[in-house]
């Protein structure tokens, strides 16, 4: 049994006992904001090498930051169980899977829809020339991951049985070690492991086709919510240090070339391929406030829309629940996953703009 799903039970058993947030995030003290991060390429990653987070959350909180880098959002999950960190980027798959087991966690923005930059890639001379070919072969992911979820996802689009494919579960760093030994024949993963697939495999799809047939995926950023509590003016900080990150972008992005400053950035942060960078960031999808806070997204229903019936974001995890209940991967799926988003700090940002 994995720590995760270790921490997971252990959080039904303390949430079955009565005990609060509080006595569950027991945390060690420290004197330090302790962000999260995985190694997605996205506009947010120019903001944290450039100290655009650190300077607003010191202010905000009176306290320095901290960053740690994760390799998955199961990863992350458990270092927010633990209240090792204070805020964390997470896949929605993962996002479901924490929310379905009821975790005392906020999601406060979008770091993006994803497109391209997850994709499924058959290695060359493993003998898969197309998605038939994936029955009996082994075909790597991290588990709970968003990227396992669009596999999950493609497969069932394609008629072929889960149980049909030797299904592993491997880490990035461990996904491109085991391609290297050709150890695997495909993998569905993001950067920087996805660039090195990417030089002696074929993508058999992205996540943003995945999406088209009616599985999207998205990554967030999400707070403890005794953090919240303790912190509203990080958290708001947190925020506007976010969509401003996302607003550049939009204004920037094209002059945001290989040979760039901020390319080279997110390059070092992620361990990306630097001339990777801009395509990958031009494949996913970076909402503005103003839509973050929408129905269409973070926002509640209009109301009177039925018990339940939460924004487009709460009925996407909702979805991802059930799919995931299907694979047997979660055993149950809320009626409401609008508890696990917080739209006030978006929408403050957005009233502002």
């Amino acid at each position: 049994m994995s720590i995760t799903v270790r921490v997971l039970i252990c959080a039904l058993a303390l949430g079955a006992g009565g005990l609060g947030a509080a006595a569950w995030f027991a945390g060690p003290t420290r004197n330090a904001v302790v962000i999260g991060y995985q190694t997605g390429v996205d506009p947010t990653k120019v903001a944290q090498a450039e100290g655009w987070y650190d300077r607003a959350i010191a202010k905000a909180a009176g306290r320095p930051v901290v960053w740690r880098k994760f390799d998955s959002g199961t990863d992350v999950i458990t270092a927010l169980a633990a209240g090792d960190i204070d805020f964390g980027d997470l896949g929605s798959s993962p996002l479901a899977v924490a929310a379905t087991r009821q975790l005392p966690i906020s999601t406060i923005a979008l770091v993006s829809r994803l497109g391209r930059s997850e994709a499924l890639v058959a290695r060359n001379g493993s003998g898969i020339a197309g998605p038939a070919d994936l029955v009996g072969r082994k075909v790597a992911v991290p588990f709970i991951s968003t990227a396992h979820y669009s596999l999950l996802a493609a497969l069932h689009h394609w008629g072929i049985d889960p149980a049909r494919v030797q299904v592993l579960n491997l880490s990035p760093p461990q996904i491109a070690a085991a391609w290297a030994r050709h150890d695997i024949d495909a993998a569905y993963v993001w950067d920087p492991a996805l660039g090195d697939l990417k030089v002696n495999g074929k993508v058999l799809t992205g996540s943003d086709q995945v999406a088209a047939w009616g599985s999207p995926t998205f990554d967030v950023w999400v707070t403890r919510r005794d953090f919240a509590k303790s912190n509203p003016a990080a958290v708001d900080a947190f925020v506007r240090v976010t969509i401003a990150s996302q607003d550049t972008y939009r204004r920037d992005g094209a002059r945001w070339t290989a040979t760039s400053p901020q390319a080279r950035e997110i390059a070092a942060a992620t361990g990306s391929r630097v001339e990777d960078v801009p395509g990958l960031l031009a494949s996913n999808d970076y909402p503005t406030a103003a839509e973050q806070a929408s129905p269409a997204l973070l926002g509640r229903a209009p109301a009177g829309a039925g018990a339940g019936a939460g924004g487009g974001l709460a009925r996407a995890l909702a979805n991802t629940a059930a799919f995931l209940q299907e694979q047997g991967k979660v055993d149950r799926v809320l009626v409401d996953y609008t508890p696990y988003i917080d739209p006030a700090p978006v929408r403050r940002v957005a009233q502002d703009q």
